[in-house]
């Protein structure tokens, strides 16, 4: 999946940017406090992106 996308729709559902690493962006959801690391590459493995969605505490996203 393209980053561009998934980060949209982290932030349809209420995830934002915290900070930069090296390598990866931080995003927190807003409404329960709980934080990720993102890969900063163009593209991010359907894997990781269901990984990141369940670490946040949000449904996963729909791969179509």
């Amino acid at each position: 999946m393209k980053r561009t996308k998934f980060i949209k729709y982290l932030n349809e559902h209420n995830c934002g940017f915290i900070k930069h690493g090296a390598k990866h962006d931080k995003y927190m959801n807003h409404n329960n406090g709980q934080r990720t690391m993102i890969p900063r590459h163009s593209d991010i493995d359907d894997d990781l992106c269901d990984l990141i969605c369940n670490q946040l505490g949000i449904v996963k996203i729909k791969n179509s």
